[in-house]
C-alpha cells in the first residue's frame, strides 16, 4: 500500500465485505444457523482491532513494516472465508 490511510481503507473494506458476505449467505440460505456465523463476525471484528493496533505501532517502522499486515490481513480473512463456506455447505 502507498499510505497508511489506503492500508486503514482496504482492511475496512476487505473485512466489511466479509461481514456482508455472512449477512448475505445468512439471506440466501435458512438453513444457516446465526449462532455460527456470530462468532466469525467477532473474529472478523478482532482482526480490525488487531490489524488498526499493529499499524498504529508500525508507524514509525516505515513502508516496509506494513506488508506483513496486509499478508495478514488476506491470510485471515481466507480462513474466515473458508470457515464461512463449511457454515453455508452445513
Amino acid at each position: 500500500m502507498s499510505s497508511v490511510k489506503q492500508l486503514k481503507k482496504y482492511i475496512n473494506d476487505s473485512i466489511g465485505a466479509f461481514i456482508e458476505d455472512i449477512y448475505g449467505a445468512e439471506l440466501e440460505n435458512p438453513k444457516v444457523d446465526a449462532k455460527k456465523t456470530d462468532p466469525l463476525i467477532d473474529a472478523a471484528i478482532t482482526l480490525f482491532d488487531e490489524l488498526i493496533t499493529e499499524i498504529n505501532a508500525a508507524r514509525t517502522k516505515g513502508k516496509a513494516a506494513f506488508k506483513p499486515i496486509q499478508e495478514k490481513l488476506v491470510k485471515d480473512l481466507d480462513k474466515l472465508q473458508s470457515d464461512l463456506a463449511k457454515i453455508s455447505k452445513a
